[in-house]
């Protein structure tokens, strides 16, 4: 154990085993992003571990999430409260953690239940994505209220119901709590190998309804203007976009549309994502889409585009370097070694870094197969990755560490 703190650390690693039934208990309420009472289970069965560290909560409700139909109508859907804990919010050095709720499970999905398949793997919905880091914050505050140096140190958690979704109901709540912390951990799962995320790209979710002409297949079909057939040739345009700038990916992966095949349709539906490695990518691809818009409409033919970027890329500045070689230290301390690389996916930890909030973002368990029904975690890394966040917690609140 590491120095002083050993008694803290030696808690967390005493207390880790006790939690399997918690974790399995997590994991099987399903709190798939749009089931907003199991979102709040969730927050609730979690609530009583916080509040007996002293914590104050309280519930913020959140305006439901817009979605498209296949039809192209618009409809809102109701998604869960967030949760925000606080503690010490007098003391000088304030600290941000969070970590999501909700999974990409719905409650009609036919994965739900999780289970170990051995001593140290654990095969479920959301143990790595994020319930099993739910219980890493947990435990690492936990381990910081046993200290006597804690009152240096106040700390915010905030549990979010929509990170699977975008977090774009939660976004002013991370804006609202990145202007009043010095850095933020994030309780994403850690790569499958363990390593942590350096930088991230920024992403983007595009709908675009693509509005033709209906008419008779047979009688008239030169007066139609066949909207399924317009959308595949925006498909082919955007996927051609792909190796035009380097490190912007786009992925079209989901479309709707047409009908009875006598009638030349009238409406597709098209979905897509991109990707971006710097902020001016945003500009460049919303160039290329509106050529794109403007070169196959007309005649007949509207496409009318919907949604935009929601996560920015996370680049690497002075901050997080110093955030990453502090964490890297206390890997080091406890024996666990630790290296940095960039992803392609995106999380909170994206925004808080826009933002200007320095934060590592997968300060969580050890998992792998994450958004599939193969989703493991490897159940010792919770005692390994609290112990890492707490040493970090009481280095700062023991004076041994210091952001000026």
């Amino acid at each position: 154990m590491s120095g002083s703190f050993a008694s803290e650390l030696q808690w967390i690693a005493d207390t880790a085993p006790s939690l399997r039934e918690e974790l399995l208990g997590l994991a099987n309420l399903n709190s798939g992003s749009f089931n907003a009472g199991g979102v709040r289970a969730v927050a609730e069965r979690l609530l009583p571990r916080f509040t007996q560290l002293g914590a104050s909560h309280e519930w913020l409700e959140l305006p439901a999430y817009t979605l498209t139909t296949d039809s192209g109508a618009q409809t809102r859907r109701k998604i869960g409260p967030a949760l925000r804990l606080r503690q010490r919010p007098q003391a000088r050095l304030q600290v941000f953690l969070a970590g999501h709720l909700d999974t990409v499970y719905p409650r009609d999905h036919s994965f739900q239940t999780a289970r170990f398949a051995d001593e140290d793997t654990v095969h479920g919905p959301g143990v790595a994505d994020l319930k099993g880091g739910l219980l890493t914050l947990w435990l690492a505050l936990a381990a910081l209220e046993r200290s006597p140096q804690r009152e240096r140190i106040g700390w915010e958690v905030l549990l979010n119901p929509d990170e699977e979704i975008g977090s774009v109901a939660s976004a002013p709540l991370l804006a609202e709590a990145a202007t009043r912390h010095r850095f933020g951990l994030i309780y994403e799962p850690s790569l499958p190998d363990g390593c942590l995320v350096s930088a991230r790209k920024g992403s983007g979710n595009f709908e675009v309804l693509v509005h033709g002409i209906a008419a008779h297949a047979g009688r008239n079909p030169e007066q139609g203007r066949n909207a399924l057939v317009a959308a595949a040739h925006f498909t082919t345009r955007l996927q051609a976009l792909n190796g035009q700038r380097e490190g912007v990916t786009l992925n079209p992966g989901y479309v709707r549309g047409g009908g009875a095949v006598n009638v030349v349709p009238d409406f597709c539906l098209l979905r897509f994502n991109v990707r971006t490695s710097a902020p001016a990518d945003e500009a460049w691809l919303r160039n290329q889409i509106d050529r794109i818009c403007a070169e196959l409409g007309g005649d007949g033919l509207c496409f009318e585009i919907r949604g935009g970027f929601t996560r920015p890329p996370k680049l690497i500045n002075e901050a997080q370097q110093r955030l990453m070689h502090w964490v890297g230290d206390c890997g080091q301390a406890l024996k666990l070694p630790l290296s940095f690389k960039p992803t392609g996916g995106c999380c909170d930890g994206n925004n808080l870094a826009a933002l200007g909030l320095p934060n590592l973002d997968n300060m969580g368990v050890v998992g792998r197969d994450i958004h599939s029904a193969k989703e493991t975690m490897r159940y010792s890394s919770l005692a390994e990755r609290a112990q890492l966040s707490a040493l970090l917690l009481l280095r700062f609140a023991s004076g041994a560490l210091s952001w000026s």
